[in-house]
């Protein structure tokens, strides 16, 4: 049988979807936004993902839909399933990934470990909470926002004054998210894949380091961590895929607090950055279980044998190309495993990434480090 998966977004997590799918014999095909996106090699149709009769046309050529992205409107999604359209992860699931008001509020309701926030609609309300969890605090517009875009470290309402204005908070949904400022020792990042029959597979919690709000290293399996971490952070993971109904991956962007606790901070129902090093480092990429997931087929292993460090390439120009560095980066650093995203450079975007397999984290990310500043020219 031939199987064949629609994605709908042209970046990079597709583009990165393309070589386990030839390797796995599957179709891919992508939806993308304009004809030189990243996922350019496996693109079949640009359009806009927001008109129902693109996606529909897209959607009749595949066997399943999934996403490079959490973008699309759930009114689409919605459309293409009352067709009986498989689309993986659904509508009801994805909305908790479009809006962190809902997400706050189900994880709530399932039990998995918050931090103290409030849905506010007014400065006063804000102020209250500010009052009661301050001096600072985290305010979150629900939608649209992303790489510390939409987030504010705030002590006064006055410092989101323009969310309050009444055209821009109607176009958030009415509400704002804010969200205690926790006092945590690091980042952490649960990476796992259910398939609709219910088979779930989760890779070791890694750690995450953010500069500017971007995820600039991640770590795998995180270093230091109690054997007790890894099964909660686990047992986490799997409460929020199974209650929610999620399909495909699922990332769990969580704080480690002093005391050894574990909080959810976001949600990610895709490949997410946090697993790239999987290409290399484990015996089964997050793409390809990905893929797997969605199509219902068994998951591979997800073992992380040695250590695994990724380190992203952001643009420190609107001109360097850090590809033309690459053969000088294959001569110096025989280790490194460089992947491009095929986009135009641009300070602050996500170029590509690095990967480094080592014996130990400290030697895998002096290395990555040397690798990422040679190629961006920073030495």
């Amino acid at each position: 049988m031939k199987y064949r998966v629609g994605v709908i977004g042209g970046g990079q997590l597709a583009r990165m979807m393309t070589v386990p799918a030839i390797n796995l014999g599957i179709e891919l095909k992508v939806l993308a936004e304009t004809a030189n996106s990243s996922a350019n090699l496996a693109t079949t149709v640009v359009g806009d993902y927001t008109n129902l009769e693109t996606v529909l046309d897209f959607a009749k050529g595949v066997d399943v839909i999934t996403f490079d992205h959490e973008h699309v409107p759930l009114k689409i999604l919605e459309a293409l399933e009352a067709k009986g359209i498989s689309v993986q992860p659904n509508s009801k699931a994805l909305a908790h990934a479009q809006n962190k008001l809902v997400m706050r509020q189900a994880l709530e309701a399932i039990g998995a470990p918050n931090p103290r926030w409030l849905a506010v609609s007014t400065p006063s309300e804000l102020d209250g909470f500010i009052a009661e969890n301050g001096p600072e605090v985290i305010v979150k517009t629900p939608i649209g926002g992303y790489d510390g875009k939409g987030v504010r470290v705030v002590r006064s309402a006055s410092d989101v004054s323009d969310w309050f204005e009444p055209s821009t908070l109607s176009s958030l949904g009415g509400k704002l998210l804010a969200e205690q400022k926790v006092a945590f020792v690091r980042e952490m990042a649960q990476l796992s894949a259910r398939s609709p029959s219910g088979e779930f597979k989760a890779w070791p919690i890694v750690e995450t380091r953010q500069k500017n709000g971007v995820c600039s290293e991640v770590l795998a399996p995180a270093p230091n961590t109690s054997s007790e971490l890894v099964a909660k952070a686990m047992e986490i993971a799997k409460l929020i895929s199974t209650s929610l109904g999620v399909t495909g991956n699922l990332a769990v962007e969580m704080f480690e607090t002093a005391d050894g606790k574990l909080l959810v901070n976001e949600l990610a129902m895709r490949p997410h950055n946090s697993g790239h090093f999987s290409i290399e480092g484990s015996t089964t990429s997050q793409f390809e279980q990905h893929l797997r997931a969605v199509l219902n087929l068994p998951l591979g292993d997800t073992e992380v044998p040695e250590a695994a460090v990724m380190v992203n390439l952001l643009g420190v120009s609107d001109e360097v190309d850090f590809v033309e560095n690459y053969p000088e980066l294959m001569r110096s650093f025989k280790s490194a495993k460089l992947h491009s995203y095929g986009k135009s450079p641009r300070i602050g975007r996500k170029l590509g990434h690095i990967t480094v397999i080592g014996q130990t984290h400290e030697s895998a990310l002096a290395t990555a480090l040397q690798a990422r500043a040679a190629i961006l020219g920073l030495q």
